[in-house]
């Protein structure tokens, strides 16, 4: 009788314990858009770009050009001669930015509507991408996103990081025909509400 009490003691504890979790759907949000994108950074060797300039580049410029003025109250040798040394200067700054790599991170986005009576505090979320051929799950992203989210709101989740969203995409070129093999999608793996409670997707 006591290992009766003990077991039924342990189940009830073992019930209270997952009393704030449901794997029901709904899940109380919904996916109503997502997209992912890739960025450029390592701007300076794009042409079509106004020139970015580091604290160095800046001080020597500067250095320069306070140079240049300072010789006009020489001889036009002075001059002439800090000129190309300017010039030599600049050309060197435009060698190194041309040197650069540009490099690309990925932007991953979606927008999530609370159709559910409580407020949301955060979401996990996985970017998963398949084949649009096979539809074979090539890789998916895992995100976690602390966001308030009142009942019958909608609000945009962003992650920016450096990895593509499959092996087939390049991180240091870029090529437009690389989503045209992939489809994407949102999924929700797990909700926490504000008064404590929990959605777990099921497995």
């Amino acid at each position: 009788m006591k290992y009766f009490y003990l077991v039924l003691l342990l189940s009830l504890t073992a019930l209270s314990s997952q009393a704030n979790i449901t794997f029901q759907d709904p899940a109380g949000a919904e996916v109503v858009k997502s997209n992912w994108s890739k960025e450029r950074i390592g701007w300076e060797g794009d042409p079509f770009r106004g020139p970015i300039e580091n604290f160095d580049e800046v001080r020597a410029r500067t250095r320069n050009e306070k140079r240049i003025e300072d010789a006009k109250r020489g001889s036009s040798a002075d001059i002439d001669r800090i000129r190309q040394e300017a010039k030599a200067d600049a050309a060197n700054i435009e060698t190194q930015h041309k040197s650069v790599t540009s490099r690309y991170v990925f932007v991953y986005k979606t927008t999530i509507k609370n159709i559910s009576t409580k407020t949301i505090k955060l979401i996990d979320w996985d970017y998963v991408f398949r084949d649009k051929s096979t539809d074979t799950e090539l890789n998916r992203q895992q995100f976690t996103s602390e966001e308030k989210i009142a009942p019958g709101k909608a609000k945009e989740l962003t992650v920016v990081i450096s990895k593509p969203p499959t092996q087939t995409v390049s991180v240091t070129s870029l090529n437009t025909s690389e989503r045209d093999s992939l489809k994407g999608e949102v999924v929700l793996v797990r909700i926490e509400f504000t008064d404590g409670t929990v959605w777990q997707a099921p497995e």
